[in-house]
Protein backbone atom coordinates (compact mmCIF):
# COMPACT_ATOMS: atom_id res chain seq x y z
CA UNK A 1 0.00 0.00 0.00
CA UNK A 2 1.21 3.51 -1.10
CA UNK A 3 1.36 5.76 1.83
CA UNK A 4 0.27 8.81 -0.13
CA UNK A 5 -2.28 9.45 -2.80
CA UNK A 6 -1.57 8.11 -6.29
CA UNK A 7 -1.66 10.70 -9.39
CA UNK A 8 -4.40 12.77 -9.30
CA UNK A 9 -5.69 11.77 -12.86
CA UNK A 10 -6.17 7.98 -11.26
CA UNK A 11 -8.85 9.63 -8.94
CA UNK A 12 -10.73 11.76 -11.83
CA UNK A 13 -13.27 10.86 -14.18
CA UNK A 14 -13.22 11.07 -18.32
CA UNK A 15 -14.46 14.45 -17.55
CA UNK A 16 -11.79 15.67 -15.21
CA UNK A 17 -14.33 15.19 -12.15
CA UNK A 18 -13.21 13.65 -8.78
CA UNK A 19 -14.76 10.54 -8.73
CA UNK A 20 -17.25 9.89 -5.49
CA UNK A 21 -16.05 7.85 -2.36
CA UNK A 22 -17.97 5.44 -0.95
CA UNK A 23 -17.61 4.07 2.27
CA UNK A 24 -17.52 0.27 2.52
CA UNK A 25 -17.66 -1.34 5.87
CA UNK A 26 -15.04 -4.62 5.48
CA UNK A 27 -11.52 -5.23 6.41
CA UNK A 28 -8.81 -3.53 3.92
CA UNK A 29 -8.48 -7.24 2.42
CA UNK A 30 -12.09 -7.89 1.72
CA UNK A 31 -11.97 -4.05 0.26
CA UNK A 32 -9.26 -4.60 -1.80
CA UNK A 33 -10.42 -8.13 -3.57
CA UNK A 34 -13.88 -6.44 -4.23
CA UNK A 35 -11.64 -3.59 -6.35
CA UNK A 36 -9.72 -6.38 -7.95
CA UNK A 37 -12.76 -7.79 -9.06
CA UNK A 38 -14.11 -4.72 -10.14
CA UNK A 39 -11.06 -4.29 -12.76
CA UNK A 40 -10.98 -7.72 -13.62
CA UNK A 41 -14.68 -7.11 -14.35
CA UNK A 42 -13.96 -4.79 -17.19
CA UNK A 43 -10.19 -6.40 -18.50
CA UNK A 44 -11.74 -10.00 -19.16
CA UNK A 45 -14.58 -8.61 -20.93
CA UNK A 46 -13.16 -6.54 -22.92
CA UNK A 47 -10.18 -8.92 -24.00
CA UNK A 48 -13.40 -11.27 -24.12
CA UNK A 49 -14.82 -8.51 -26.40
CA UNK A 50 -11.84 -8.20 -28.56
CA UNK A 51 -9.93 -5.13 -27.15
CA UNK A 52 -6.31 -4.90 -26.25
CA UNK A 53 -6.28 -4.50 -22.35
CA UNK A 54 -2.87 -2.92 -21.70
CA UNK A 55 -2.91 -3.24 -17.39
CA UNK A 56 -5.40 -3.94 -15.22
CA UNK A 57 -4.39 -3.08 -11.34
CA UNK A 58 -5.56 -2.24 -7.78
CA UNK A 59 -4.15 0.88 -6.45
CA UNK A 60 -4.44 1.15 -3.02
CA UNK A 61 -2.79 4.50 -0.18
CA UNK A 62 -3.37 5.22 3.37
CA UNK A 63 -4.89 9.12 3.36
CA UNK A 64 -3.88 8.90 7.02
CA UNK A 65 -3.04 6.62 10.10
CA UNK A 66 -5.12 3.69 10.48
CA UNK A 67 -7.05 4.67 7.40
CA UNK A 68 -6.90 3.37 3.37
CA UNK A 69 -8.38 4.47 0.33
CA UNK A 70 -8.63 2.15 -2.80
CA UNK A 71 -9.51 2.03 -6.56
CA UNK A 72 -8.44 0.65 -9.68
CA UNK A 73 -7.46 1.15 -13.42
CA UNK A 74 -7.87 -1.11 -16.49
CA UNK A 75 -6.33 0.26 -19.52
CA UNK A 76 -7.27 -0.81 -22.81
CA UNK A 77 -7.20 -0.02 -26.65
CA UNK A 78 -10.61 -0.03 -28.59
CA UNK A 79 -10.18 -0.64 -32.42
CA UNK A 80 -14.09 -1.42 -34.33
CA UNK A 81 -15.69 -2.52 -31.18
CA UNK A 82 -18.95 -3.33 -31.05
CA UNK A 83 -20.39 0.02 -29.38
CA UNK A 84 -23.03 -1.85 -26.88
CA UNK A 85 -19.82 -4.38 -25.96
CA UNK A 86 -17.93 -1.06 -25.02
CA UNK A 87 -21.05 -0.09 -22.64
CA UNK A 88 -20.94 -3.72 -21.09
CA UNK A 89 -17.10 -3.33 -20.30
CA UNK A 90 -18.09 -0.45 -18.66
CA UNK A 91 -20.67 -2.01 -16.74
CA UNK A 92 -18.89 -5.74 -15.98
CA UNK A 93 -16.48 -3.55 -13.24
CA UNK A 94 -19.78 -2.57 -11.02
CA UNK A 95 -21.57 -5.79 -11.36
CA UNK A 96 -18.20 -8.26 -10.94
CA UNK A 97 -17.93 -6.22 -7.62
CA UNK A 98 -21.48 -7.08 -6.34
CA UNK A 99 -21.11 -10.63 -7.79
CA UNK A 100 -17.98 -10.70 -5.63
CA UNK A 101 -19.69 -9.87 -2.61
CA UNK A 102 -22.82 -12.07 -3.01
CA UNK A 103 -20.49 -15.09 -3.52
CA UNK A 104 -18.55 -14.14 -0.44
CA UNK A 105 -21.73 -13.89 1.93
CA UNK A 106 -20.92 -10.08 2.50
CA UNK A 107 -23.43 -8.26 0.34
CA UNK A 108 -25.38 -5.90 2.22
CA UNK A 109 -27.77 -3.20 0.56
CA UNK A 110 -25.13 -0.42 1.47
CA UNK A 111 -22.12 -2.54 -0.10
CA UNK A 112 -23.99 -3.13 -2.87
CA UNK A 113 -24.43 0.61 -2.93
CA UNK A 114 -20.60 1.69 -2.25
CA UNK A 115 -19.65 -0.29 -5.52
CA UNK A 116 -21.71 2.01 -7.32
CA UNK A 117 -19.46 3.06 -10.60
CA UNK A 118 -21.36 5.74 -12.24
CA UNK A 119 -17.94 7.08 -13.60
CA UNK A 120 -18.30 3.86 -15.90
CA UNK A 121 -21.78 4.55 -17.02
CA UNK A 122 -21.22 7.99 -17.69
CA UNK A 123 -18.02 7.40 -19.69
CA UNK A 124 -19.93 5.26 -21.80
CA UNK A 125 -22.68 7.60 -22.74
CA UNK A 126 -20.06 10.10 -23.66
CA UNK A 127 -18.30 7.21 -25.66
CA UNK A 128 -21.31 5.93 -27.39
CA UNK A 129 -22.68 10.01 -28.06
CA UNK A 130 -19.62 10.30 -30.08
CA UNK A 131 -20.38 7.82 -32.74
CA UNK A 132 -24.09 8.33 -32.83
CA UNK A 133 -25.48 5.61 -30.36
CA UNK A 134 -28.30 6.57 -27.75
CA UNK A 135 -27.59 5.20 -23.80
CA UNK A 136 -30.08 6.37 -21.72
CA UNK A 137 -29.69 6.51 -17.78
CA UNK A 138 -32.84 5.46 -16.92
CA UNK A 139 -35.35 5.06 -19.43
CA UNK A 140 -34.42 3.88 -23.47
CA UNK A 141 -33.89 6.25 -25.85
CA UNK A 142 -35.13 6.23 -29.34
CA UNK A 143 -33.16 3.72 -31.17
CA UNK A 144 -30.41 3.12 -28.09
CA UNK A 145 -30.94 1.24 -25.22
CA UNK A 146 -30.95 1.65 -21.51
CA UNK A 147 -27.88 1.56 -18.98
CA UNK A 148 -29.98 -1.59 -17.23
CA UNK A 149 -30.41 -3.31 -20.73
CA UNK A 150 -26.33 -2.69 -20.88
CA UNK A 151 -26.07 -3.97 -17.60
CA UNK A 152 -28.04 -7.27 -18.72
CA UNK A 153 -25.74 -7.72 -20.97
CA UNK A 154 -23.10 -7.16 -18.77
CA UNK A 155 -24.36 -9.77 -16.11
CA UNK A 156 -24.82 -12.62 -18.26
CA UNK A 157 -21.23 -12.02 -20.01
CA UNK A 158 -19.81 -11.78 -16.31
CA UNK A 159 -21.97 -14.99 -15.47
CA UNK A 160 -20.55 -17.19 -18.28
CA UNK A 161 -16.90 -15.50 -17.49
CA UNK A 162 -16.65 -15.76 -14.03
CA UNK A 163 -14.17 -18.29 -13.51
CA UNK A 164 -11.73 -16.28 -15.43
CA UNK A 165 -12.69 -13.07 -13.40
CA UNK A 166 -12.46 -14.75 -10.36
CA UNK A 167 -8.45 -15.86 -11.57
CA UNK A 168 -7.30 -12.60 -12.40
CA UNK A 169 -9.09 -10.51 -9.74
CA UNK A 170 -7.35 -13.03 -7.20
CA UNK A 171 -3.74 -12.58 -9.23
CA UNK A 172 -4.61 -9.14 -9.13
CA UNK A 173 -4.51 -8.88 -5.65
CA UNK A 174 -1.93 -11.23 -4.85
CA UNK A 175 0.10 -8.91 -7.61
CA UNK A 176 -1.39 -5.47 -7.87
CA UNK A 177 -0.90 -5.16 -11.05
CA UNK A 178 -1.16 -7.25 -14.50
CA UNK A 179 -0.55 -6.61 -17.98
CA UNK A 180 -2.89 -8.02 -20.53
CA UNK A 181 -0.84 -10.78 -21.79
CA UNK A 182 -0.89 -11.81 -18.35
CA UNK A 183 -4.11 -11.71 -17.90
CA UNK A 184 -4.56 -13.54 -21.66
CA UNK A 185 -2.19 -16.36 -20.01
CA UNK A 186 -4.04 -16.43 -16.67
CA UNK A 187 -7.39 -16.81 -18.95
CA UNK A 188 -6.88 -18.81 -22.26
CA UNK A 189 -8.62 -15.29 -23.49
CA UNK A 190 -6.69 -13.64 -26.57
CA UNK A 191 -5.63 -10.18 -26.32
CA UNK A 192 -6.42 -8.59 -29.04
CA UNK A 193 -2.79 -6.69 -30.88
CA UNK A 194 -2.13 -3.75 -30.36
CA UNK A 195 -3.62 -1.28 -32.99
CA UNK A 196 0.07 0.45 -34.73
CA UNK A 197 2.05 -2.42 -33.27
CA UNK A 198 3.73 -2.87 -29.73
CA UNK A 199 3.70 -0.49 -27.07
Amino acid sequence: MMATAPAPELLLDHRGNLRPRYEMALSYEQARLGMAFHEAGHAVLSMAYGMHVLTSEVIAWSPEIDRWSLTGNTAFEVDDTNPWRFAAQAAAGEIAHVQYLMTCGLWTPERAYACTADHDREQAIDVLAQFGYRLGRDCVPQDGKSWGMVRGMARRKVGLLWREIRTVAHAMNEHTKLTGDEIAALTGLVNAPLVGGTA
